[in-house]
């Protein structure tokens, strides 16, 4: 009987039935797969539809097209700068805002300031001054593995505070390729045959301020392994293959480290620190002392001792210790080899030629920009802003010397004696609007119309509201949970959505639990670039994975340290120099000037 019933079955139940029902639910999923975006926006629009429709009121309208944006920020389902225009339609059409109201707030000063800045970072790349100062620091700084790491983070963090940390990273990754390839080559046959990196540093820069997540691990980088045998991942090499890999991985993790902690230095390094600038802009009307130089005096200490801290931590992972003899085979280069490495760096730098007169117009004007940022209100004196305070009665900020640098940019020529009929200057309308992240300024602009919509429609004191039970949770810990939570979430959503998510929240949780709303926001802009454990965190670890070819669970071991020392190191920052530099420990008086 049991044969028999086994045989009336069918054939479905048979080996070759069961493979073929199983190739079928395979080619559904997969049919469904290539629609998971579509299918993530419409299952998301409907599973929150309950909200606005149980919950009438402006604020539950607001809220549903919030968290329709933060789902979609997260998942990816369409594009994040797309994204950031779902307010213009979903705020009118739900009745929160209409589209004027919306429409104002996609560009305003913070995003103009974004602009010029952006503009004399891309005039530094276009004039390659910044090749001259990486190849620089590199010379004065040696040529010894030990030395070397230490040399390519100093560059690469000092140029992502100015530059975008993609056009630093790719830069500073092109130059490790040729490094490696004049220490390990003892032949000029064998020097041909190391990995061809080829990445264009001129073109168009997805800028660390807007990661696209599901697109990072498809760099621009385009890594050519022309060398038989593979040296990127696993420890299977002997030799001298193994002590390249080691350094190879070492360097490079190290360019990745340094791109994503250099941006935090300074208030337009990189998209979360400007997010920070426009929401304390867009929510209160004193100024909160938050200024270029005061982000400064407080974050350049702390970006410093967290790369102090990287470069020890991945010389005893990759390099051991002193006393340890496993790794240390790396470290005995010959001089032979630093010097070879030092003749490739002056060789580079020879290339350069003198400094040009175009080159010199952009420092000279990038460093008047810097200088009068940092003078048009420092809070310790009284800066030249304070002048049009009194002569005109109106505060000007920081996209006026943006602006006028980028003016005069435009109107300078490369050369003393250039053609008249040449239409030629430092920096060319082609050169801007191939470099310039014009995703950036719409994910900025979203997010100030998310701010606006959520404060006129009441969300806000909905939410501070309900974080009241917050009250008795002692500060210290709440900054803890707050920047670890950012430096994880951060590992799959952009750093800038991250923060124009999280930062309304934390402004309402310091106002009902009556801290200074500095002490949580600043602490959870900064980590949100603490990205070191996945190569889909931001496009510097992607082109970094790629150039290494390391593996994803290399570098989940190497950055989960790196990730717990940052957050540590930013916990006793803002509790003793934040404290100090900005007062955290008292409730400020512009805390209670919150605009209409």
């Amino acid at each position: 009987m049991g044969e028999e019933g086994e045989e009336d079955r069918g054939p479905s139940f048979s080996p070759a039935g069961r493979q073929m029902e199983m190739e079928g639910r395979t080619r559904q999923m997969v049919a469904i797969w290539r629609y998971k975006e579509i299918l993530t926006v419409f299952l998301s629009a409907i599973l929150l539809s309950p909200i606005p429709l149980i919950y009438q009121g402006k604020e539950a309208r607001c809220g549903y097209v919030i968290l329709l944006m933060a789902i979609f920020w997260m998942t990816e389902a369409v594009p994040v700068a797309i994204t950031a225009l779902v307010p213009v339609f979903a705020f009118p059409l739900l009745g929160v805002q209409s589209t004027e109201e919306v429409c104002l707030a996609y560009m305003g000063e913070t995003s103009i300031m974004f602009l010029g800045g952006v503009m004399a970072a891309i005039a530094v790349e276009h004039s390659r001054l910044h090749e001259r100062i990486a190849l620089k620091i590199l010379l004065l700084v040696g040529q010894s593995p030990r030395r070397l790491m230490a040399g390519f983070m100093l560059t690469t963090a000092f140029l992502s505070m100015w530059l975008t940390n993609v056009a630093s990273t790719l830069m500073s990754v092109v130059i490790v390729e040729a490094v490696l390839g004049q220490l390990y080559s003892t032949t000029p046959d064998k020097l041909k045959k190391t990995d061809v990196i080829k990445g264009d540093l001129s073109s168009p820069s997805e800028l660390e301020l807007l990661p696209t997540k599901r697109d990072s691990t498809q760099s621009n980088l385009e890594v050519e392994n022309v060398v038989s045998g593979d040296r990127g991942e696993g420890g299977n090499g002997t030799g001298e293959e193994e002590e390249e890999r080691l350094l190879r991985n070492a360097l490079l993790y190290s360019v990745m480290c340094s791109a994503n902690l250099g941006g935090t230095a300074v208030i337009t390094g990189t998209g979360p620190n400007l997010v920070l600038k426009s929401f304390l802009q867009s929510t209160y009307q004193d100024p909160t002392g938050l200024t270029f130089l005061t982000w400064m005096l407080y974050n350049i200490p702390g970006m410093l001792i967290c790369l102090l801290l990287s470069w020890v931590w991945l010389q005893m992972h990759y390099f051991g210790l002193y006393s340890c003899k496993k790794k240390t085979n790396v470290l005995k280069s010959s001089k032979e080899r630093q010097a070879a490495v030092k003749q490739l760096i002056e060789g580079r730098y020879r290339d350069l030629g003198p400094m040009r007169f175009q080159e010199a117009v952009v420092l000279t004007l990038f460093i008047l920009l810097i200088l009068l940022w940092f003078s048009r209100a420092p809070e310790l004196i009284p800066g030249w802003g304070a002048f049009f305070v009194d002569a005109y009665g109106f505060v000007v900020k920081s996209a006026t010397p943006a602006t006028l640098i980028a003016f005069l940019l435009f109107l300078v020529p490369p050369e003393c004696k250039t053609n008249p009929t040449d239409n030629n200057a430092c920096l060319t309308w082609e050169a801007m609007q191939t470099r310039v992240p014009w995703n950036v300024l719409l994910l900025l602009g979203g997010g100030f119309a998310m701010a606006e919509a959520a404060k006129d429609s009441g969300l806000s004191s909905w939410l501070g509201a309900q974080l009241y039970v917050f009250r008795g949770v002692h500060p210290w810990v709440m900054v803890f949970a707050v920047t670890f939570l950012s430096s994880m979430i951060t590992e799959i959503v952009s750093n800038a959505a991250t923060t124009l998510i999280i930062l309304p929240v934390l402004n309402e949780l310091a106002q009902k639990t009556q801290l200074n709303p500095l002490y949580l926001l600043l602490p959870a802009t900064i980590s949100s670039s603490y990205a070191f454990l996945l190569p889909i965190a931001t496009p510097s670890n992607a082109i970094v994975f790629s150039a290494a070819r390391m593996r994803g669970s290399d570098m989940i071991r190497v950055g989960v340290v790196l990730n717990v020392l940052c957050v540590l190191v930013l916990n006793v920052m803002i509790n003793t120099l934040g404290v100090t530099t900005l007062d955290l420990h008292t409730m400020p008086a512009w805390a209670n000037s919150t605009l209409p």
